[in-house]
């Protein structure tokens, strides 16, 4: 992401969304009135090159529930059984979604995670929505990124930003302990038909891992 990407989403970011400059800047998540966070960062600069060339069916796929500290972990086991080829590359998302899973846990205060990695290649969540969590991390590693836009629930945002690849976003979603409700819509982008696909990592806290179960 370069300054100018960062500039030029500064300045159209709707009220309610915060542009931090570090992984400790997605606290402001806390912060009255603020409903999203995007972190603003420039990722490893293989990571994108090296996810790009991956056939669709390399991409690694997983849905599951775990101790934040089991993640790097468990993503190496993820990517052996979803076909990742080996390389130095691998490493690089591994080591940046575990470091991101530690940040949301202790931010969050919770100790277990549900982690998605989905490989989107249609229209899924379409419709701007707002999220039935707490709060819900998203980074698109690969592809068209996750949308935003202010507006009321059921209605579509007159502008709609985009958030940068590679940068998280931690929005409040409806179960977020606040009177103030959040205007802060977001949805996939529409790619069905286009041949894309995309690479989508989603974290949400566990609060009661036996209700869970």
């Amino acid at each position: 992401m370069t300054a100018l990407d960062v500039a030029t989403l500064a300045l159209r970011v709707p009220t309610g969304v915060t542009i931090a400059n570090t992984v400790s800047g997605l606290s402001a998540i806390r912060d009255a009135g603020c409903t999203a966070v995007i972190l603003s960062r420039q990722p490893p600069p293989q990571i994108q090159p090296w996810l790009n060339a991956l056939e669709p069916e390399q991409l690694p796929r997983a849905r599951v529930i775990l101790r934040a500290d089991r993640v790097k972990d468990a993503l190496c086991s993820i990517c052996e059984t979803s076909g990742v080829p080996k390389a130095a590359a691998r490493s690089l998302p591994i080591d940046d979604i575990a470091a991101f899973a530690l940040h949301f846990s202790d931010l969050m205060n919770v100790q277990h995670l549900r982690l998605r990695l989905d490989v989107v290649t249609t229209n899924a969540c379409r419709k701007f929505h707002i999220d039935a969590v707490t709060a819900r991390l998203v980074c698109t590693y690969r592809g068209q990124t996750t949308q935003l836009g202010e507006a009321e629930l059921g209605c579509d945002p007159d502008v709609v930003i985009s958030v940068p690849q590679s940068c998280p976003v931690v929005l409040r979603g409806t179960n977020w302990p606040s009177d103030a409700r959040t205007r802060i819509l977001h949805r996939s982008p529409p790619i069905e038909g286009s041949g894309e696909s995309r690479l989508l990592l989603v974290l949400d806290p566990i609060y009661d891992l036996e209700e869970e179960a």
